[in-house]
């Protein structure tokens, strides 16, 4: 132990005489190997600090969330092209595509999914199918039937400003507005047809509205079956309705367009408080006859806690319908309920 001490005392000469100090005596020496601990308390103290310091530096490194670690995620990909244009192209661009539908005979598969968190429970019914035939300005028509047997399950039809409904395997008969002034606990009543004709034909820019645009992005997988993902700059269309006598400006809609090929994949339509009503997804755009249009669209009603997915197996756009086509007779001695 003493010969330690020794080392460390001529360490500690050294360091004097590099200072420009005299050397220790050997007076110290002596002193120091007959009682070492005097003279080496302050060496041992500081040792024991610096041993404090570093396991305080190492408690601080990991509170202070500098801990690094590396995990994996999942990559995106950019689009092949990104097209830039102007609000005014994009607003002539959402008017042609309006304007170059002015009728359509669909078929389509129709699946339903009723309930969420208020209730609890999600119950979702497939298999139906039918036809929607669409007649600008404002004739409508959706024929559904039932999986299985082919029977009418509903027949509801419009003129743009009134509705009939037919619901066979109830009996059914219900009459109203297309506009909803009161709403219902049931889903079905409030599900008009102008939900229907705005989800199928985004409209443009009408009289007395504003529009804005905003850009932003979105991450989507084109093929659920591939872990590919990509990630697309986007166009946010809003279309705004003034307040009168207010410098308000309200939120009517907001159409979001793809930068990738500038075509609709959402439309957000709100109600007079400003609340989401309908929620409309556009997928899977496929060309029938001169037209781009999504073969795929899911219309859902928040409020309602209703989904619907139609799937468009056929598209027939610009044929001639005739009235006979928008009729639907209910009989004389039957209930009809009116709906305001």
């Amino acid at each position: 132990m003493r010969r330690r001490y020794r080392l460390i005392a001529r360490q500690l000469d050294k360091s004097h005489r590099a200072n420009g100090k005299t050397h220790l005596s050997k007076r110290w020496f002596s002193r120091l190997i007959a009682t070492p601990k005097r003279y080496t308390s302050g060496l041992s103290l500081t040792t024991k600090k610096l041993g404090f310091a570093v396991t305080a530096g190492v408690l601080l490194f990991s509170l202070t969330g500098c801990y690094q670690t590396t995990r994996s995620v999942q990559k995106t990909h950019p689009p092949s092209q990104v097209l830039t244009v102007s609000l005014d192209q994009l607003v002539k661009q959402t008017d042609a595509r309006y304007d170059a539908i002015k009728t359509m005979n669909a078929s389509v598969d129709i699946s339903a999914t009723t309930g969420g968190s208020k209730e609890g429970q999600i119950t979702e019914t497939t298999g139906f199918t039918g036809y929607i035939l669409l007649r600008k300005p404002g004739d409508l028509r959706v024929l559904l039937f039932a999986p299985f047997a082919h029977v009418r399950a509903l027949d509801m039809v419009t003129d743009g400003s009134t509705f009939k409904m037919a619901i066979p395997p109830r009996n059914r008969f219900i009459t109203g507005s297309n506009v909803l002034t009161t709403p219902s606990k049931n889903a079905l009543e409030n599900l008009r047809p102008g939900v229907f004709y705005d989800s199928l034909l985004i409209q443009g820019l009408q009289k007395g509205q504003f529009v804005s645009v905003t850009a932003d992005d979105r991450t989507y997988q084109p093929d659920p079956a591939k872990k590919y993902f990509v990630q697309e700059p986007t166009y946010e269309l809003s279309f705004h309705q003034p307040v009168e006598n207010s410098v308000e400006l309200k939120t009517l809609r907001t159409v979001h367009l793809g930068r990738a090929n500038l075509l609709p994949f959402q439309q957000d339509i709100y109600d007079a408080d400003g609340q989401l009503d309908t929620q409309t997804t556009y997928e899977n755009y496929q060309k029938f006859g001169d037209v781009e249009f999504p073969s795929k669209i899911t219309i859902r009603r928040p409020k309602d806690q209703l989904s619907l997915t139609l799937t468009i197996t056929k598209l027939t756009v610009n044929q001639a319908l005739g009235d006979d086509q928008f009729e639907l007779k209910i009989p004389d001695n039957v209930k009809v309920e009116k709906l305001p």
